[in-house]
């Protein structure tokens, strides 16, 4: 018999798609399980081999649940706003809604050739006006609740892409997307008020099962702190307030340092006798991503302003401000205090300055590198605090500060507000009218979509206003308040918005009338089990946790988090190990794998390659290998025989492998599922015949892994149904149990022999059998057996001297 893996598949596929197979229900009696995969951004190459990998993970979840009883939610659509398609329409001179629906057909196309059982009804797609129209009544509602603002601030700007970026879209000081040099630029920003929501993300990742790898860049992007806010004098008469963990060592602070950008520079400029010293400063932070502004390892670099010094709260003694670049207008209050005696980076920049450093926590000589180990401690030269452990001194600093009014306990965090605003064209319209009267009106909930107007180029202005501002007849409305002449906002949303509620919208895709009707979302969600990269556990997670709590606040949904369960897997590498990319050459293109090998193929080896969590190198042998157990499962159509129970050879390898193949689906170790499976097939052909009862089970585990040749294979034997319309097969305990079990015999610890014995045998049975063995009589004879453990199923030890 040959396999003929073409045609099986495309008949099989046909098939599904023909009867909806995959399509849930709207049958909210049945238990229900929503398995979902982080939707693709279609870009013009098409998938990768790497998509696979996550898909058909879920695939395997996805059908064992639809075999256990449950009404699956499989869900697939497209996060399609965004800078690629833009770019790309720009340079081809063709409209971005025309790449769009190009990429995504192929895209589909590619998607539905591995045999994903995707319910297709429930196809979302984020440049859908009857998408975004919800999109965008979300964010009137943030809007409308005050965490949608507007606010002038520095900002990262691409000078290739000629747009605002997120810090997260600035790696290494340059533009992730197109390489080009990230400046700063002071820009009027839509901003999402994420930090309102700090300590619920952290506090709510109690409840939820996410890996643990997961739940640490959560918490660490957060990055909560808890200290004082301390208030400094200034000799200019305004307090200067930092923010520190370390209240215990402000006897030690020496300098302050405040952001180039400090709004108090300007306030004082006429106080500053160096200004263009302290502008040529600025001009060249202006030029530094945060990325590199705050790198631990760069040359310390800073202008001591003259003529205005801080005082320090707890001795009333001047020090001098510096401004420096490593701190950040956007994180803490722009301004800090230095302790040179404890902090390697103020220790470097004290030393080049030729500023003083004293010594508050005892330990190191502090003149000749700084003493860090200083969690613990005793404190010195710190007045009130001398004597104290570093834990006493801090609660009692924070009492006296707040005793004084010159500070006060405070939980600080490294998160930021969300910057909102993208200067482009592809991309949601903000729907936010402004008007010299009213200011930041929204606009009515009847207009909703705001619909993107057609346009004759997407270029960049170049000025920083997106394309859309130059459209008068657009941009030119009345207020919907005063009926005055008013502008339509031009920035559009991110791409990081159409995917921070994506997975609601499958819950009821057809709605007109809500994001989706309140019955689906309490039946749905939360999302059961959601997998993806690793690379989207920060801000795609973090971003889309913020949106759903909102929308939990307001009464729109029901649960307070949207995933129950995350976790995420390692890249496929290129064969040489190295990471997939056109310039190494190294580039797996799925097309051609299920062209030459089929999807079940595909399917399988990509779950074989290894351990699911971790990455792994592209094998072309080991995928032909997988192939051929195929052709083997295939081959058992001509040893097949009758009988409705499992032959009593086979019996316990059936139900050993039930077991196996279930448990290990469920934890995500598809790699011993498989090997599972092949070492029962290898028993069934050593036996020489496989039976009716036999074939069904071994279909049924083979199915979610490799569905179109177990669906054909169901229908030859002449088994009746359809395969995926069965129930999971069930394994007996008992019969798990082998007859017998090898146990290890150890005389003084150290191994003698290994014996086989009956998995039932007690404690006396062991140690006989034990000592009937020839190794262990030869290595006791002539001493004294002082003790004998025994450990039921494991092994014997005698301690003999």
């Amino acid at each position: 018999m040959k396999y003929d893996f073409a045609a099986i598949e495309k008949k099989w596929q046909d098939k599904w798609d023909e009867l909806d197979t995959f399509a849930a229900t709207d049958d909210y009696s049945k238990p229900k399980y929503y398995a979902l995969v982080e939707f693709p951004y279609p870009s013009g190459q098409g998938l990768h081999v790497g998509h696979p990998r996550s898909y058909t993970a879920l695939d395997i979840v996805a059908r064992k649940r639809r075999f256990e009883g449950y009404n699956v939610l499989y869900p697939m659509g497209w996060d399609a706003f965004g800078l690629p398609t833009e770019n790309y329409a720009i340079k081809n001179h063709i409209h971005p809604e025309k790449v769009t629906h190009d990429n995504v057909q192929r895209f589909k196309s590619q998607l539905k050739s591995l045999g994903l059982s995707f319910d297709w009804n429930r196809e979302i797609n984020t440049t859908d006006p009857n998408y975004y129209k919800w999109t965008q009544w979300i964010f009137l509602q943030l809007f409308k609740h005050g965490l949608a603002y507007k606010k002038e601030m520095s900002v990262n700007w691409c000078t290739g892409c000629k747009v605002v970026l997120a810090n997260e879209e600035v790696v290494g000081g340059v533009c992730e997307r197109c390489g080009s040099e990230v400046v700063h630029k002071v820009k009027s920003q839509w901003m999402l008020k994420i930090t309102e929501y700090a300590q619920r993300l952290i506090d709510d990742l109690d409840t939820v099962d996410y890996i643990d790898r997961v739940k640490i860049s959560q918490k660490n992007w957060i990055g909560r702190s808890t200290g004082a806010q301390v208030d400094f004098g200034t000799t200019a008469g305004d307090l200067l307030t930092v923010f520190t963990t370390r209240p215990d060592t402000l006897f030690g602070a020496t300098y302050m340092v405040i952001s180039p950008e400090h709004p108090y520079i300007e306030k004082w400029a006429d106080r500053i006798k160096n200004m263009d010293a302290v502008r040529a400063y600025q001009q060249e932070a202006a030029r530094k991503s945060d990325f590199e502004r705050t790198e631990l390892a760069k040359d310390k670099t800073g202008v001591k302003l003259e003529g205005v010094n801080g005082i320090n709260p707890v001795n009333n003694t001047e020090i001098p401000i510096f401004i420096s670049d490593y701190v950040l207008m956007s994180y803490g209050t722009g301004a800090i205090m230095a302790v040179p005696a404890h902090d390697t980076r103020d220790w470097d920049f004290a030393k080049k300055f030729d500023l003083p450093i004293i010594e508050v926590v005892k330990g190191g000589n502090v003149q000749e590198e700084a003493f860090t180990d200083c969690e613990t401690g005793v404190m010195v030269n710190s007045g009130m605090l001398d004597g104290l452990s570093v834990e006493d001194a801090k609660k009692k600093i924070t009492e006296w500060l707040a005793e004084n009014g010159k500070g006060e306990p405070k939980v600080n965090y490294k998160l930021r507000d969300w910057v909102f605003s993208r200067q482009r064209y592809w991309g949601e319209p903000i729907p936010i009218i402004h008007c010299n009267h009213c200011g930041y009106v929204p606009l009515d909930e009847s207009e909703l979509p705001l619909r993107l107007p057609e346009v004759e180029s997407y270029e960049p202005t170049g000025d920083g206003d997106s394309p859309l501002a130059a459209m008068d007849s657009w941009v030119n409305v009345k207020c919907p308040k005063c009926g005055a002449p008013a502008k339509r906002e031009t920035d559009t949303m991110p791409q990081w918005a159409g995917s921070s509620w994506y997975f609601l919208r499958y819950c009821d895709p057809h709605n007109d009338k809500a994001i989706a009707s309140k019955e689906a979302l309490d039946y749905w969600m939360p999302v059961d089990w959601y997998n993806g990269g690793m690379e989207h556990t920060t801000l795609h997670l973090l971003y889309s946790r913020f949106w759903h709590k909102f929308l939990y606040d307001i009464g729109v949904v029901s649960t307070p988090e949207p995933y129950q369960k995350r976790t995420s897997h390692g890249m496929i590498l290129g064969e040489n190990g190295e990471k997939m990319s056109k310039s190494r050459g190294n580039v797996v293109n799925p097309d051609d794998i299920i062209k030459e090998f089929g999807a079940d193929t595909l399917r399988l080896y990509e779950m074989f390659i290894g351990d699911f969590e971790k990455s792994a190198p592209w094998s072309q042998n080991s995928i032909k290998g997988c192939k051929r157990f195929l052709e083997r499962i295939y081959g058992l159509l001509e040893i097949l025989k009758g009988g409705d129970s499992y032959s009593p050879e086979l019996e316990s390898s059936f139900h050993k492998t039930i077991k196996k193949v279930s448990e290990d689906i469920e934890a995500l170790k598809f790699n011993t599922a498989i090997a599972a499976m092949m070492s029962l097939l290898n028993e069934i052909c050593d036996h020489g015949s496989v039976n009716h009862a036999e074939l069904k089970t071994l279909l049924l585990l083979l199915n979610p892994f490799a569905p179109h040749l177990t669906e054909e294979m169901w229908e030859e034997a002449g088994f009746g149904g359809m395969l995926n319309g069965q129930r999971w097969p069930a394994y007996d305990p008992a019969k798990c149990r082998d007859a017998q079990v090898e146990i290890v015999v150890q005389v003084c610890g150290k191994i003698k022999a290994r014996i086989m014995v009956d998995a039932d045998a007690d404690e006396s049975a062991l140690l006989a059998a034990a000592k009937a063995c020839p190794e262990i009589q030869a290595a006791i004879e002539g001493k004294n057996i002082v003790k004998e453990i025994v450990v039921k199923g494991k092994l014997v030890n005698i301690v003999a001297k």
